[in-house]
């Protein structure tokens, strides 16, 4: 019986020691929209509404409105005799008290022209989910390695934003502003 019992332990202690199987699962954030937060986080059916911009213009701004959007991760790990489990939760959100808009530009097509802006920001997020969901992960380092991947996709996600505000003219450059909600409709998609 007591070489049962060891040769049980040294079997269950020879597969947590093993390299695990590392499984990525992006859980959904399915949290109901909270009309008293200061933050609105992304679905695809619910579009931004000009009372979601409640920041104070500047004195003298560049343009007619500035929306705050962005996207982070959370989550944690757990193991399970030879898999690792990462359970992780992607947020896309829009910060209401960050975002503004003048009274010259109140309207439907500018309101389009922010809303492409947290799309933007939604695409970038579904881009890092896909490239997480795929990496070949170590258990030692797969924090650092998600990480590493969360700033260089900020960082595109930012590239992304002047991208479209250059090339669209902030909204005023009607073809560019068609063709940007085009090709991000379409990535969007795609994925």
């Amino acid at each position: 019986m007591l070489s049962k019992i060891i040769w049980t332990c040294y079997l269950l202690g020879s597969l947590m020691s093993a390299n695990p199987i590392i499984k990525v699962v992006f859980v959904p954030d399915n949290r109901p929209e909270n009309s008293q937060s200061d933050t609105l986080f992304y679905q695809s059916d619910r579009k931004l509404q000009w009372s979601d911009f409640q920041a104070t213009p500047p004195a003298h701004p560049r343009s007619g409105a500035v929306s705050y959007s962005s996207f982070a991760y959370e989550g944690g790990s757990i193991r399970k005799i030879d898999t690792l489990y990462i359970n992780l939760t992607l947020q896309t959100f829009h910060i209401k008290s960050a975002s503004w808009v003048t009274p010259a530009v109140r309207d439907d097509y500018s309101l389009a022209h922010e809303q492409l802006h947290f799309d933007i920001t939604w695409l970038v997020a579904l881009r890092f989910r896909k490239k997480v969901t795929h990496m070949a992960l170590t258990a030692d380092d797969y924090d650092s390695m998600i990480q590493y991947e969360y700033i260089e996709f900020f960082r595109e996600m930012n590239r992304l934003q002047k991208a479209y505000d250059n090339e669209t003219s902030h909204g005023q450059n009607y073809t560019a502003q068609y063709r940007w909600r085009q090709a991000i409709s379409d990535s969007l998609k795609a994925l």
